[in-house]
């Protein structure tokens, strides 16, 4: 071998014995913590206990092992997306390979901002509420905020998931009403989540809550094939059998999601409806910036009102709250007041 070729086999084998020296030291510490103070123990709903001294990194480390040795989905509660994130890549590195790590979104906008959340994130919230229910183990991340979010009853997302497979019947004229009736834009192309297209017999769909676009071949009105196709070449590749629509907003924008909102919307809001913006739009079923703020309006109460993330999370589950829950949960309250008082008088909003 030349010398060069010797440099790089003895490069490759210290990178490989650093790499291997990395994971027993990770191995070690998640080993240790079994035997340290994250031995949880409890018996009956409603129960408290109180972790102190972790600093640093070593409150995931704790709920690393928490979640290791609970029996159900654990819940860690930060007071911001910054921390949600700083948490999710620490868990990530101690939580044990079979313990997901899950992270649902903040939206990222405040209180009656005149802007919604970007598609993306929309789409992850959708996806993790979908299957919250029935995640049995695990870390799942929130924020304070998101705990006094109102969102869509399980009842009225459960029902509005569509599950296609190939060989399905499927009216393209139909299922284009059923796509629009959900939140889905008709595009020429599709680029992201919550976007379809319709040519001929193939039909493009991006679902919520997807990461991959789809193309649907049709013969006559049966699904032949469903591929997973690239947004930025516009080429289909590798077959797959079944894919999960969820609707691409988190309340329901068809005739009678509309009709309920006008009618709540003037129940809540004395005077002349017509003056305002959010009214005068949603009833032309366009959806303004903005109209998440207005989410409850959309579901009547006499059926099914409006959810929190108490109401998705599986039996047994586990709050772990990282930092002063109560002062960061006053904290949002009294944004959300401010905000409310700022945009109260403005017919606009």
């Amino acid at each position: 071998l030349s010398p060069q070729a010797v440099h790089l086999v003895r490069t490759a084998q210290v990178n490989t014995l650093g790499l291997s020296q990395m994971a027993d030291q990770k191995a070690q510490i998640l080993m240790g913590a079994s035997f340290v103070v994250f031995s949880l123990v409890i018996t009956e709903a409603g129960a408290r206990l109180h972790w102190t001294n972790l600093p640093g990194a070593s409150a995931a480390l704790a709920i690393a092992g928490a979640a290791a040795r609970h029996d159900g989905l654990v819940i860690a509660v930060t007071n911001g997306e910054q921390h949600a994130y700083k948490l999710e890549e620490e868990l990530r590195f101690f939580a044990h390979p079979s313990i997901p790590v899950m992270h649902f979104p903040d939206a990222e906008t405040l209180p009656y901002d005149p802007f919604s959340p970007h598609q993306e994130i929309l789409s992850d919230r959708l996806a993790a509420l979908y299957r919250l229910p029935s995640q049995t183990r695990g870390v799942m991340i929130v924020t304070a905020g998101t705990l006094l979010e109102r969102l869509p009853p399980r009842s009225w997302l459960d029902g509005r998931a569509l599950l296609l497979k190939v060989g399905d019947k499927l009216p393209p004229h139909a299922f284009r009403e059923r796509l629009i009736a959900a939140g889905y834009q008709s595009v020429s192309e599709v680029q992201t989540q919550g976007e379809f297209a319709v040519r001929g017999a193939l039909i493009d769909v991006f679902p919520m809550g997807a990461s991959e676009a789809y193309r649907l071949d049709l013969f006559d009105e049966e699904v032949e094939t469903i591929r997973v196709f690239d947004p930025d070449t516009q080429r289909s590749s590798a077959k797959v059998d079944e894919i999960r629509l969820l609707p691409a907003r988190e309340f329901p924008t068809d005739k009678a999601g509309v009709e309920v909102f006008r009618r709540r919307y003037r129940e809540y809001f004395p005077g002349d409806p017509a003056r305002s913006r959010i009214y005068s739009e949603v009833s032309k079923n366009l959806m303004p910036g903005g109209i998440e703020a207005y989410l409850p309006l959309f579901f009547a109460p006499e059926t099914a009102a409006a959810a929190t993330i108490y109401d998705y999370l599986p039996v047994h589950a586990l709050i772990i709250a990282t930092d002063d829950l109560d002062a960061a949960l006053a904290a949002e309250w009294k944004q959300i007041e401010e905000r409310f008082e700022r945009y109260s008088g403005n017919l606009e909003r």
